[in-house]
């Protein structure tokens, strides 16, 4: 793991050059002087959480943006790397590839439900919705009491913020594609 004043240093160089903002600027916006802001940059100074605050608060980015490792513009995520959480006895498996961050309002899972699994899913919070895209299988999703199936190759989107089931109700595996978005 990286140390964290190196985060720090790549985090305000790529912000100071992405607003083409002066070593000089940089200073007078966040009371830092411009000698500490170059060896922040340079990693040659680990900041105290105050200058830190003083910066993230000065060019009106949040703290975490910069003490947080930035995300890569590519990322590939390997099946192997990603650890299964399970219902039903082993027989519903989510894979969480892209878990929620405060940045997105998103996450997205892998899922498969053997032959008879079962999910009973609460209520999430107000206005989530849920999509699905079936590619192996048959999946059978209640909700408000209604029952939906959707079948390889076949979609639904409903609203999450009630309880909802899942269910294989089909005869082989059933894979598919699970997005939440959360509006708040």
């Amino acid at each position: 793991m990286e140390e964290i004043h190196l985060i720090i240093a790549k985090n305000l160089k790529a912000f100071r050059e992405n607003k083409k903002l002066s070593l000089e600027k940089v200073a007078e916006l966040t009371g830092v002087s411009k000698t500490m802001i170059g060896q922040i940059e340079r990693g040659e100074s680990s900041p105290t959480i105050t200058t830190i605050w003083k910066i993230a608060n000065g060019l009106k980015i949040s703290f975490t943006s910069l003490i947080n490792d930035p995300q890569p513009d590519t990322k590939v995520v390997l099946r192997s790397e990603v650890q299964a959480l399970t219902e039903d006895n082993g027989k519903y498996r989510v894979y969480p590839y892209f878990p929620f961050q405060d940045d997105r309002r998103f996450e997205m899972y892998s899922v498969e439900i053997d032959k008879g699994g079962f999910l009973s899913s609460d209520a999430h919070g107000e206005g989530t919705e849920e999509f699905v895209t079936v590619f192996d299988g048959e999946l059978t999703v209640r909700v408000n009491n209604i029952e939906y199936t959707v079948k390889n190759g076949d979609s639904i989107r409903f609203r999450a913020d009630r309880p909802h089931v899942y269910h294989n109700s089909g005869d082989i595996l059933t894979r598919l594609s699970m997005t939440i978005y959360y509006p708040h």
